[in-house]
């Protein structure tokens, strides 16, 4: 069965001095500012976010399953697995790159294995299947 899962942004005024606002619409969890200064300047705010942001979010929460997924297929106990992403915007270029970094929190798992394992999840992550076109990598380690 298909899932489907709505958001909505509106925009208001010129790319350089406009505004908008993104909202989770399914969940109902929140809106939040844009602009495209916190875009394209690297001037991280706490006034506005990014669709890079909200992208790296999307995919390290994405991978983030995948991986326990597949962990759970080898028999892994999982106590927890944290996911960050660097996602890199050149204005001139779109995203460029996406660096995902994994620590696990696992049971009986040597970390070249568990290395393996997690190269394998961004294979099956629907998020970076849907972003095939960006070079991703991943780095895991354990706790």
């Amino acid at each position: 069965m298909s899932v489907i899962s709505k958001a909505q942004a509106t925009w208001t005024g010129s790319l350089a001095s406009g505004n908008g606002t993104v909202s989770l619409s399914s969940s109902q969890l929140g809106n939040f500012p844009l602009t495209w200064k916190a875009r394209s300047e690297n001037a991280p705010s706490a006034d506005a976010t990014t669709p890079e942001e909200l992208l790296g979010a999307a995919h390290a929460s994405c991978y983030s399953m995948a991986l326990a997924n597949l962990l759970a297929q080898e028999g892994v106990a999982v106590e927890s697995i944290s996911t960050g992403a660097d996602v890199t915007f050149d204005p001139e270029k779109g995203i460029t790159k996406i660096h995902l970094y994994t620590v696990g929190r696992v049971e009986g798992l040597a970390t070249a294995n568990f290395e393996t394992i997690a190269q394998r999840a961004k294979k099956d992550c629907p998020v970076s299947r849907a972003l095939k076109g960006v070079d991703i990598d991943v780095t895991a380690s354990l706790a």
